[in-house]
């Protein structure tokens, strides 16, 4: 038997009701959540929406809201504590020197869920993308990840019916080209605006990278032999402080 916390949230609260029950009941209305929880359904409508900013929800084609990525994602094992505790030092240095936010990622599966994310301080900036899931093959950490790995694992993993990938071929000859060049390029293939260089982190049985997103208004061809050195050395780092520990 759990108790209730003495100084409970109670948005808080609503909120890991509902994603609780996305995930165990299935779709829910506004309506209906507003009725489970006792609240109006403004109420109800805002705590959905934040739900779905965060990837614990989403909407269906009925208006309904389901479970989002985050809730649905794979349960394999990760070390993502361990992992985002060596990092964060070495995203820390990396925004400081481009003035970017850098940000590290885990990939299970086919997607890639943000761990961690160190914002720089200019105005307009890429904000916090902690706890949010894209997928792998568009990402660009989630894309260097993916490059890292045998062929043959990805025909398995996206060669199935109902892959988001609607050209393998084409996706496995992208790969080779970024493991080639060590790093990979998400110019807005999951948000409007923003761009992203991202890399492996090269540590054994680890399926990290780390990327620097930034602005596209600030994004340039000329500059990627200098992020993709930063995040060469950076992850570098990060794999030996992964082995010392």
């Amino acid at each position: 038997m759990q108790n209730r916390p003495t100084y409970g949230i109670q948005s808080v609260d609503h909120a890991l009701r509902l994603a609780a029950m996305l995930q165990q009941e299935g779709p829910l209305r506004v309506s209906d959540a507003a009725e489970r929880l006792g609240v109006a359904r403004s109420t109800a409508h805002r705590l959905l929406a934040m739900l779905v900013y965060r990837d614990f929800a989403e909407q269906d084609e009925d208006r309904r809201y389901v479970a989002g990525p985050v809730l649905r994602r794979p349960s394999a094992p990760e070390p993502a504590v361990e992992l985002r505790r060596v990092a964060l030092p070495h995203l820390q240095d990396l925004t400081a020197r481009t003035d970017e936010t850098t940000n590290l990622v885990v990939v299970v599966g086919d997607q890639a869920r943000f761990v961690a994310s160190v914002e720089c301080d200019r105005v307009l900036r890429v904000g916090d993308r902690g706890g949010r899931v894209l997928p792998a093959h568009l990402a660009s950490g989630g894309r260097a990840v993916l490059a890292t790995r045998d062929e043959d694992d990805l025909r398995a993993l996206y060669g199935g019916a109902g892959s988001p990938v609607a050209d393998l071929d084409g996706l496995v000859r992208e790969l080779r080209r970024i493991r080639r060049q060590g790093f990979a390029v998400n110019d807005q293939r999951t948000e409007t605006g923003v761009t992203a260089v991202g890399a492996a982190v090269p540590a054994d049985g680890l399926a990290g990278g780390i990327s620097i997103s930034m602005p596209t208004a600030r994004y340039r061809r000329d500059r990627l032999t200098e992020w993709a050195g930063l995040l060469a050395t950076t992850a570098r780092g990060i794999a030996h402080d992964l082995g010392a520990g």
